[in-house]
């Protein structure tokens, strides 16, 4: 590790905690030569999935827009952004463990209702209605129907 003070490539390590799920480990380092302390983090550099689009395109997976959209549907409701990011973080890490190079849109968006669904059920209810595009008032109904009746079992 090349020093950030005067540029010397020898180092010890002076501390190492595990942070964030042990995912992330934080080092304190000294340098050999100038004896200033600076810290790193090192993590595993995981393979991001693939998403493949309905209409068969693809691009990476990317945290920020599942965010958004959770963001979007929690407008106004009693839900933290810590919450929100908790959410992402699960998605995220389900896909990881899933191993999957390629993963549909459909499935994400399936995970994405379903951390919705234990957060908040307005917010569920709207982010459905745009993820399933109802057609008419039979279909949302059909929706909350199923929401009531898995609320009451």
């Amino acid at each position: 590790m090349r020093c950030p003070y005067c540029g010397h490539l020898e180092d010890k390590v002076v501390d190492s905690r595990l942070r964030e799920d042990g995912r992330l480990i934080r080092r304190r380092r000294e340098c050999a030569s100038c004896a200033n302390r600076f810290t790193t983090f090192e993590q595993v550099e995981e393979v991001q999935a693939m998403v493949v689009k309905k209409d068969g395109s693809r691009e990476m997976f990317n945290r920020i827009k599942i965010l958004q959209g959770l963001n979007r549907a929690c407008e106004k409701r009693p839900v933290t952004a810590d919450m929100l990011e908790n959410a992402v973080s699960s998605i995220e890490r389900k896909l990881q463990d899933s191993g999957e190079r390629e993963v549909s849109s459909t499935k994400i968006g399936e995970m994405v209702m379903a951390q919705l669904r234990e957060l908040d059920e307005v917010a569920y209810v709207r982010f459905a209605s745009v993820y399933r595009s109802f057609q008419d008032i039979g279909e949302f109904m059909t929706e909350l129907k199923t929401l009531i009746n898995t609320r009451r079992a």
